[in-house]
Protein backbone atom coordinates (compact mmCIF):
# COMPACT_ATOMS: atom_id res chain seq x y z
CA UNK A 1 0.00 0.00 0.00
CA UNK A 2 1.29 3.45 -0.96
CA UNK A 3 2.05 5.67 2.00
CA UNK A 4 0.50 9.12 2.06
CA UNK A 5 2.33 12.13 3.38
CA UNK A 6 0.79 13.81 6.40
CA UNK A 7 -1.25 16.84 5.41
CA UNK A 8 -0.77 19.23 8.32
CA UNK A 9 -2.17 22.75 8.16
CA UNK A 10 -2.06 25.78 10.44
CA UNK A 11 -5.22 27.87 10.23
CA UNK A 12 -5.48 31.42 11.51
CA UNK A 13 -9.02 32.69 11.99
CA UNK A 14 -8.32 36.32 11.15
CA UNK A 15 -11.94 37.47 11.53
CA UNK A 16 -15.16 35.50 12.11
CA UNK A 17 -15.49 35.35 8.32
CA UNK A 18 -11.87 35.17 7.16
CA UNK A 19 -9.13 32.62 7.68
CA UNK A 20 -5.63 31.92 6.37
CA UNK A 21 -4.30 28.38 5.97
CA UNK A 22 -0.63 27.44 5.72
CA UNK A 23 0.66 23.96 4.88
CA UNK A 24 2.95 23.01 7.74
CA UNK A 25 6.06 20.84 7.80
CA UNK A 26 6.35 20.54 11.58
CA UNK A 27 5.36 22.01 14.94
CA UNK A 28 8.42 23.45 16.71
CA UNK A 29 6.87 24.82 19.89
CA UNK A 30 3.36 24.64 21.31
CA UNK A 31 2.77 25.94 24.82
CA UNK A 32 0.54 28.03 27.04
CA UNK A 33 2.52 30.88 28.60
CA UNK A 34 1.24 32.80 31.65
CA UNK A 35 -0.25 35.32 29.22
CA UNK A 36 -1.17 33.61 25.93
CA UNK A 37 -0.89 30.53 23.74
CA UNK A 38 2.37 30.43 21.80
CA UNK A 39 2.85 28.38 18.65
CA UNK A 40 5.87 28.10 16.34
CA UNK A 41 5.51 26.08 13.13
CA UNK A 42 7.59 25.54 10.02
CA UNK A 43 5.49 26.19 6.90
CA UNK A 44 5.98 25.53 3.21
CA UNK A 45 5.01 29.04 2.06
CA UNK A 46 6.43 31.43 4.66
CA UNK A 47 9.08 29.45 6.53
CA UNK A 48 8.92 29.52 10.33
CA UNK A 49 5.85 31.27 11.76
CA UNK A 50 5.17 32.56 15.29
CA UNK A 51 1.52 32.82 16.37
CA UNK A 52 0.10 34.11 19.66
CA UNK A 53 -3.41 33.11 20.66
CA UNK A 54 -3.87 31.84 17.12
CA UNK A 55 -2.85 35.14 15.45
CA UNK A 56 0.25 35.25 13.25
CA UNK A 57 2.85 37.67 14.60
CA UNK A 58 5.85 37.05 12.34
CA UNK A 59 6.91 34.85 9.48
CA UNK A 60 10.46 34.48 8.20
CA UNK A 61 9.46 35.47 4.67
CA UNK A 62 7.52 38.71 5.11
CA UNK A 63 8.37 40.13 8.56
CA UNK A 64 10.70 42.76 7.11
CA UNK A 65 7.83 44.67 5.49
CA UNK A 66 6.26 45.26 8.91
CA UNK A 67 9.37 45.85 10.98
CA UNK A 68 10.88 48.33 8.53
CA UNK A 69 7.73 50.43 8.35
CA UNK A 70 6.98 50.51 12.06
CA UNK A 71 10.52 51.73 12.82
CA UNK A 72 12.12 53.70 9.99
CA UNK A 73 9.28 56.14 9.30
CA UNK A 74 9.58 57.63 12.79
CA UNK A 75 13.34 57.24 13.08
CA UNK A 76 14.02 58.90 9.72
CA UNK A 77 11.70 61.83 10.42
CA UNK A 78 13.16 62.54 13.86
CA UNK A 79 16.21 64.86 13.75
CA UNK A 80 18.41 62.67 15.97
CA UNK A 81 16.97 59.60 17.71
CA UNK A 82 19.32 58.56 20.51
CA UNK A 83 17.14 56.57 22.93
CA UNK A 84 14.34 54.38 21.62
CA UNK A 85 11.77 52.24 23.42
CA UNK A 86 9.97 49.23 21.91
CA UNK A 87 6.78 48.16 23.67
CA UNK A 88 5.97 44.55 22.76
CA UNK A 89 8.04 43.28 19.86
CA UNK A 90 9.57 40.39 21.79
CA UNK A 91 10.63 38.76 18.53
CA UNK A 92 13.36 41.42 18.20
CA UNK A 93 12.60 42.53 14.65
CA UNK A 94 12.00 46.16 15.58
CA UNK A 95 15.19 46.25 17.66
CA UNK A 96 17.14 44.91 14.67
CA UNK A 97 15.86 47.76 12.49
CA UNK A 98 16.36 50.46 15.13
CA UNK A 99 20.05 49.62 15.50
CA UNK A 100 20.59 50.32 11.80
CA UNK A 101 20.49 54.01 12.78
CA UNK A 102 23.94 55.15 13.88
CA UNK A 103 22.57 57.90 16.12
CA UNK A 104 20.85 55.35 18.40
CA UNK A 105 22.86 54.78 21.56
CA UNK A 106 20.27 52.87 23.58
CA UNK A 107 17.25 50.73 22.74
CA UNK A 108 14.96 49.27 25.40
CA UNK A 109 12.64 46.34 24.68
CA UNK A 110 9.73 45.82 27.10
CA UNK A 111 7.60 42.73 26.46
CA UNK A 112 5.40 41.18 29.12
CA UNK A 113 5.89 37.60 27.88
CA UNK A 114 9.43 36.26 28.25
CA UNK A 115 8.46 33.10 26.37
CA UNK A 116 8.07 35.14 23.16
CA UNK A 117 11.64 36.38 23.54
CA UNK A 118 12.87 32.83 24.17
CA UNK A 119 11.02 31.46 21.14
CA UNK A 120 12.54 34.11 18.90
CA UNK A 121 16.03 33.36 20.19
CA UNK A 122 15.47 29.64 19.58
CA UNK A 123 13.80 29.72 16.16
CA UNK A 124 14.14 33.19 14.57
CA UNK A 125 17.82 34.18 14.66
CA UNK A 126 17.30 36.63 11.78
CA UNK A 127 14.93 38.61 14.05
CA UNK A 128 16.51 38.15 17.48
CA UNK A 129 20.05 38.78 16.19
CA UNK A 130 20.35 42.20 17.85
CA UNK A 131 18.91 41.42 21.28
CA UNK A 132 22.38 40.84 22.75
CA UNK A 133 23.84 44.04 21.33
CA UNK A 134 25.39 46.12 24.16
CA UNK A 135 23.11 49.03 23.25
CA UNK A 136 20.00 46.93 23.96
CA UNK A 137 18.24 46.47 27.29
CA UNK A 138 15.60 43.69 27.43
CA UNK A 139 12.94 43.92 30.14
CA UNK A 140 10.30 41.15 30.34
CA UNK A 141 7.60 43.08 32.21
CA UNK A 142 4.31 44.94 31.86
CA UNK A 143 4.84 47.95 29.59
CA UNK A 144 1.84 49.75 31.11
CA UNK A 145 3.71 49.84 34.42
CA UNK A 146 7.15 50.51 32.94
CA UNK A 147 6.08 53.56 30.97
CA UNK A 148 4.67 55.32 34.05
CA UNK A 149 8.15 55.65 35.54
CA UNK A 150 9.85 57.13 32.46
CA UNK A 151 9.80 60.93 32.21
CA UNK A 152 11.17 62.76 29.19
CA UNK A 153 13.61 59.99 28.43
CA UNK A 154 12.97 58.66 24.91
CA UNK A 155 13.18 60.22 21.46
CA UNK A 156 11.02 57.58 19.77
CA UNK A 157 8.65 54.96 21.19
CA UNK A 158 7.53 52.04 19.02
CA UNK A 159 4.33 50.26 20.10
CA UNK A 160 4.87 46.89 18.42
CA UNK A 161 1.94 45.23 20.13
CA UNK A 162 -0.28 42.23 19.59
CA UNK A 163 -3.98 42.67 18.82
CA UNK A 164 -5.86 44.85 21.37
CA UNK A 165 -7.29 42.09 23.54
CA UNK A 166 -6.70 41.06 27.15
CA UNK A 167 -3.41 42.50 28.52
CA UNK A 168 -2.71 44.45 25.29
CA UNK A 169 -6.04 46.30 25.17
CA UNK A 170 -4.76 49.25 27.19
CA UNK A 171 -2.05 49.96 24.62
CA UNK A 172 -4.64 51.56 22.32
CA UNK A 173 -6.22 53.96 24.83
CA UNK A 174 -5.78 57.63 25.81
CA UNK A 175 -4.32 56.97 29.33
CA UNK A 176 -1.51 54.91 27.82
CA UNK A 177 -0.80 57.56 25.18
CA UNK A 178 -0.59 60.16 27.96
CA UNK A 179 2.03 58.05 29.71
CA UNK A 180 3.87 57.70 26.40
CA UNK A 181 3.71 61.47 25.91
CA UNK A 182 5.29 61.94 29.33
CA UNK A 183 8.06 59.45 28.54
CA UNK A 184 9.04 61.27 25.35
CA UNK A 185 11.39 64.21 25.05
CA UNK A 186 10.06 67.55 23.83
CA UNK A 187 10.44 66.62 20.16
CA UNK A 188 9.57 62.93 20.59
CA UNK A 189 7.42 60.64 18.46
CA UNK A 190 5.38 57.48 19.01
CA UNK A 191 4.31 55.03 16.33
CA UNK A 192 1.83 52.19 16.84
CA UNK A 193 0.50 49.43 14.66
CA UNK A 194 -3.23 50.06 14.20
CA UNK A 195 -4.48 47.01 12.29
CA UNK A 196 -6.25 46.61 8.94
CA UNK A 197 -8.77 49.19 7.66
CA UNK A 198 -10.73 46.34 6.09
CA UNK A 199 -10.74 43.88 8.99
CA UNK A 200 -10.73 46.34 11.95
CA UNK A 201 -11.97 49.75 10.73
CA UNK A 202 -13.52 50.77 14.05
CA UNK A 203 -10.38 49.86 15.99
CA UNK A 204 -8.26 51.91 13.60
CA UNK A 205 -10.51 54.94 13.80
CA UNK A 206 -10.77 54.75 17.58
CA UNK A 207 -7.01 54.38 18.00
CA UNK A 208 -6.39 57.49 15.91
CA UNK A 209 -9.02 59.38 17.88
CA UNK A 210 -7.45 58.37 21.20
CA UNK A 211 -3.99 59.46 20.07
CA UNK A 212 -5.32 62.83 18.86
CA UNK A 213 -6.48 63.57 22.40
CA UNK A 214 -2.82 63.62 23.44
CA UNK A 215 -0.53 64.53 20.52
CA UNK A 216 -0.71 67.74 18.45
CA UNK A 217 0.43 65.98 15.27
CA UNK A 218 -1.16 62.61 14.39
CA UNK A 219 -0.83 60.95 10.99
CA UNK A 220 -1.77 57.54 9.58
CA UNK A 221 0.42 55.68 7.10
CA UNK A 222 0.19 52.22 5.60
CA UNK A 223 2.08 49.41 3.91
CA UNK A 224 1.84 45.85 2.67
CA UNK A 225 1.90 42.97 5.14
CA UNK A 226 0.94 39.74 3.32
CA UNK A 227 0.16 37.44 6.27
CA UNK A 228 -1.76 39.97 8.36
CA UNK A 229 -5.53 40.18 7.78
CA UNK A 230 -6.27 41.53 4.26
CA UNK A 231 -2.59 42.29 3.52
CA UNK A 232 -3.01 46.06 4.06
CA UNK A 233 -1.68 47.33 7.38
CA UNK A 234 -1.85 50.72 9.04
CA UNK A 235 0.39 52.54 11.48
CA UNK A 236 -0.43 55.70 13.43
CA UNK A 237 2.26 58.15 14.43
CA UNK A 238 1.97 60.86 17.06
CA UNK A 239 4.52 63.66 17.20
CA UNK A 240 5.09 66.44 19.70
CA UNK A 241 6.75 68.71 17.14
CA UNK A 242 8.04 67.39 13.80
CA UNK A 243 6.04 66.43 10.70
CA UNK A 244 6.58 62.66 10.32
CA UNK A 245 5.69 62.79 6.61
CA UNK A 246 9.07 64.35 5.83
CA UNK A 247 12.16 62.12 6.06
CA UNK A 248 15.15 64.12 7.30
CA UNK A 249 17.79 61.53 6.39
CA UNK A 250 18.34 58.87 3.77
CA UNK A 251 17.26 55.35 4.60
CA UNK A 252 19.70 53.22 6.59
CA UNK A 253 21.65 50.50 4.83
CA UNK A 254 20.13 47.05 4.53
CA UNK A 255 16.41 47.80 4.12
CA UNK A 256 14.39 45.64 1.73
CA UNK A 257 11.03 47.45 1.81
CA UNK A 258 11.50 50.93 3.23
CA UNK A 259 12.83 53.70 0.97
CA UNK A 260 12.63 57.49 1.08
CA UNK A 261 9.98 57.34 -1.63
CA UNK A 262 7.97 54.71 0.24
CA UNK A 263 8.13 56.93 3.34
CA UNK A 264 6.45 59.83 1.56
CA UNK A 265 4.01 57.67 -0.37
CA UNK A 266 2.87 55.77 2.72
CA UNK A 267 1.11 58.90 4.00
CA UNK A 268 -0.93 59.21 0.79
CA UNK A 269 -4.14 57.51 1.89
CA UNK A 270 -6.67 55.91 -0.46
CA UNK A 271 -9.96 57.80 -0.60
CA UNK A 272 -11.85 55.10 1.34
CA UNK A 273 -9.31 55.28 4.17
CA UNK A 274 -9.51 59.07 4.39
CA UNK A 275 -13.29 58.77 4.50
CA UNK A 276 -13.08 56.13 7.24
CA UNK A 277 -10.90 58.33 9.42
CA UNK A 278 -13.16 61.35 8.94
CA UNK A 279 -16.31 59.42 9.82
CA UNK A 280 -17.69 60.00 13.32
CA UNK A 281 -20.23 58.21 15.43
CA UNK A 282 -20.49 55.22 13.11
CA UNK A 283 -20.02 51.53 13.86
CA UNK A 284 -18.77 50.58 10.39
Amino acid sequence: MERRKADLWMTEYQTPNLRLGLRTRSVLRNLQTPYQHLLVVDTEQYGKVLALDGAIQVTEKDEFTYHEMITHVALCSHPKPVEVLVIGGGDGGSIREILKHQSVKRAVLVDIDEEVIKASRDFFPSLSCSLDDPRVEVRPMDALEYIKNQKGRFDVIIVDSTDPVDFAEGLFKEPFYRDVHGALRDDGMVVAQTESPFAEPILLRNSVSEMKKVFPVVKVFWGAMPTYPTGMWTYTIGSKLHDPRLPLREKPKGTRYYTDEIHRAAFVLPAFLEELLERKGSNN
